[in-house]
Parts: C-alpha cells; sequence; structure tokens
C-alpha cells in the first residue's frame, strides 16, 4: 500500500509532462496538415512536383552500373584490380 504514495505523484508528473508534449507540438505545427499524407498516396507518381524536388531529372532511367564518376575514378586508382587480385 505505501507503493501508491509514489505511483500517483509519478502519474501526475507523466501526465504533466504528456500535456506539454502535446502543446509544444501543436505549437510548432505537427498538426497543420493532417490530410497531407493521405491525399498524396493517392497521387500518381509520374508527376513530379518541381516545388518539392527542383533539381529532379526528367529521365526516369537511372545510371547503368560502371559508368559513374566513381567506378571511373575507381578504374583510375586501380582499387577494382586491387580488388580482384585479393580473391
Amino acid at each position: 500500500m505505501d507503493v501508491i504514495y509514489g505511483l500517483i505523484p509519478g502519474m501526475l508528473v507523466l501526465g504533466l509532462v504528456a500535456v506539454a508534449v502535446l502543446f509544444w507540438a501543436a505549437r510548432n505545427g505537427q498538426f497543420d496538415d493532417l490530410d497531407g499524407d493521405g491525399r498524396r498516396i493517392l497521387m500518381d507518381e509520374d508527376e513530379v512536383d518541381p516545388r518539392r524536388l527542383p533539381d529532379a531529372d526528367a529521365d526516369p532511367m537511372p545510371p547503368t552500373p560502371g559508368t559513374g564518376e566513381a567506378s571511373m575514378a575507381a578504374r583510375d586508382t586501380g582499387v577494382e584490380h586491387a580488388a580482384q587480385e585479393k580473391s
């Protein structure tokens, strides 16, 4: 029965912290766009919003492996060759 004297103040403190977090979230705009995610999931993936991705490329094809700058730099330094010699 003595444990209840510690649990009641603990629960009051926990409740006050939860209320403080709720007010902080409301003040910082966490609840401003409640319907945005629900609508965004229904949008067509082909549409690109230039405001969200200003540097989006119109070409939907990803680069092929082995043609990027990193692979060319690795070829120039012999990193791939050294990796093949170890195996």
